[in-house]
């Protein structure tokens, strides 16, 4: 992508990442309604264009998703489309693409929430993996002439029961809907965004009230260097905690909160 178009597509990264680190987002629902807007953008090819036109108003184009896709998908997917049309792209196939690994991205938190990221990244390796050593497979998989319910049921035999069910639905979207692309090119395409999510480490933050934005730049610095690597805040106000901060970052808790303090005398008291 060029420079316009990266721009865009890091704005739109950031704004799922607002998303999805809210609990009460479901990324899985998320992910299939953005594939659903990639199908759409895809197909529709004049609408595209209509979308990513420089010389109409961002908020006219905002407004213009807004109407096609409201009812059709929930708030937070019309929210972050609207955005995204907000911005400006280099080429209209950007946005698609971009929509598309925003999709995929939701997916693979939805994963990573479930603390099933790993499984999902060794799961897609091992099956390109299995594609490159099975020329029956691939031509199965990526025969013109059989449809999309063919290839689908095809995988779900294959992987059905046996992959994690983000997998499966990743490999499906793939293959049904490849986009111009070979299947192992996006099977690799995938393989390197689970592997960016996984190097971005999240840390779980609560607190009895909001941090301001020096405390979190802070906290972020000194988490940042304890662990080694990029660290993103989940940010949590729970007043029960009464005070103080409670830190988790994968299995590990850092509690130093007033509540659990008071519960930790309690206990000794009680002993």
């Amino acid at each position: 992508m060029n420079g316009a178009s990266r721009e865009a597509l890091a704005a739109a990264r950031e704004s799922l990442d607002a998303l999805t680190d809210n609990t009460s987002v479901d990324a899985a629902k998320l992910a299939g309604e953005l594939a659903a807007v990639t199908a759409l953008l895809d197909r529709e090819v004049s609408l595209r264009r209509v979308l990513t036109d420089p010389a109409q108003a961002g908020e006219a184009k905002a407004e213009l998703a807004g109407r096609l896709l409201g009812g059709q998908v929930g708030g937070e997917t019309v929210d972050l489309v609207s955005g995204m049309v907000r911005s400006r792209w280099s080429q209209s196939r950007d946005l698609v693409d971009s929509a598309e690994e925003l999709a995929n991205t939701a997916d693979l938190t939805a994963a990573q929430q479930a603390g099933a990221l790993d499984d999902v990244e060794d799961e897609l390796f091992r099956f390109a993996r299995i594609v490159s050593s099975s020329t029956e497979l691939r031509s199965a998989l990526t025969d013109k002439a059989a449809t999309t319910s063919a290839k689908s049921e095809l995988l779900r035999s294959l992987l059905g029961g046996k992959a994690n069910a983000v997998t499966e639905r990743l490999v499906v979207r793939l293959v049904t809907q490849p986009r111009g692309r070979s299947l192992e090119a996006g099977l690799e395409s995938l393989s390197k965004l689970a592997a960016a999510r996984r190097d971005r480490m999240v840390a779980v933050v609560t607190t009895a009230v909001p941090l301001t934005d020096q405390q979190k730049q802070r906290l972020g610095a000194v988490l940042a260097k304890l662990y080694g690597r990029q660290m993103h805040l989940n940010l949590d106000v729970d007043p029960a905690v009464l005070g103080g901060i409670s830190v988790q970052v994968g299995d590990e808790v850092i509690n130093g909160t007033i509540a659990e303090r008071l519960g930790e005398a309690s206990r000794r008291l009680a002993g």
